[in-house]
């Protein structure tokens, strides 16, 4: 019998890398969508693609039951679905930060709170919550986005003391920077007119390097590694490995100042 993942966020970028990557490898696959549009990939008879919106606790319940009706079971629950609030906190609306950690963080605990009775009532499972290295370090301009992100780390960390007793495996993702839209369409940016030159600089960085950057498809395949792995690993970093190691080993001086060259031209 196919085993059956739950993926959020599988329109593009690595949510839709992550589906087709566990389609080829003979899974049944969720790929929920905010807005679900057919695609040429989507055309199998094991996969669905449900309407889920994390901030729509009725999406997410609907999802869940049509990926059990249709499959008969949820083995992982892969939460990807996420997007980045740029730019400085002071630009920041209470509207636009509550979306922020209702779409990372609420939404996302959210739907485990759903899957958990599933898995429980099947003796076990997996949840493979997707991070980012911006759960382990942060940089300028992106205070809120990290905020959902360091969030998305403690609680994993802490559900995997607390699901082991019931057989079920808690993993966290955290890619380094991948070639995606998530910087042109995965992400809103704020403004301020104090931070007017920070911001241009930051933007140009940002596009600056994704051209050059590793496509989703080593995330996707993480994830299914994470998936199917049965030891008590809790972290894999695909892409992120040398800003972590960076981070861990440099004075924290040098650190700041790389960091502040880098994507903000020197400017304090």
């Amino acid at each position: 019998m196919s085993k059956t993942v739950l993926i959020t966020g599988a329109s593009g970028g690595i949510g839709e890398a992550t589906a087709k990557y566990f389609l080829q490898k003979g899974w049944n696959v969720a790929a929920t969508m905010r807005s679900p549009t057919p695609k040429s990939w989507t055309k199998s008879e094991k996969i669905i693609c449900p309407r889920l919106d994390l901030t729509s606790p009725e999406t997410i319940e609907s999802a869940v039951h049509e990926t059990v009706e249709s499959f008969g079971q949820i083995d992982v629950l892969v939460n990807n679905a996420g997007y980045a609030l740029m730019g400085p906190l002071e630009g920041v609306t209470p509207e636009q930060l509550e979306r922020q950690f209702q779409t990372n963080v609420f939404g996302l605990m959210s739907t485990m709170q759903i899957v958990l009775p599933i898995l429980k009532r099947q003796g076990g499972g997996t949840i493979v919550n997707v991070a980012s290295i911006g759960g382990r370090l942060a940089f300028p301009l992106t205070s809120c986005y990290h905020a959902t992100k360091w969030a998305v780390e403690g609680l994993s960390e802490a559900l995997r003391y607390e699901l082991r007793r019931f057989n079920i495996q808690v993993k966290i993702i955290e890619p380094g920077g991948i070639k995606t839209n998530f910087i042109n369409q995965g992400s809103i940016w704020v403004k301020h007119p104090d931070y007017v030159d920070l911001i241009e600089r930051m933007k140009q960085f940002s596009e600056g390097i994704n051209d050059s950057l590793p496509g989703p498809e080593g995330v996707a395949k993480a994830i299914y590694r994470a998936a199917s792995d049965r030891s008590p690993r809790l972290r894999y970093s695909p892409h992120g490995e040398a800003f972590l190691l960076m981070h861990a080993i440099l004075p924290d001086w040098l650190w700041r100042s790389l960091v502040t060259r880098m994507m903000l031209g020197g400017k304090q």
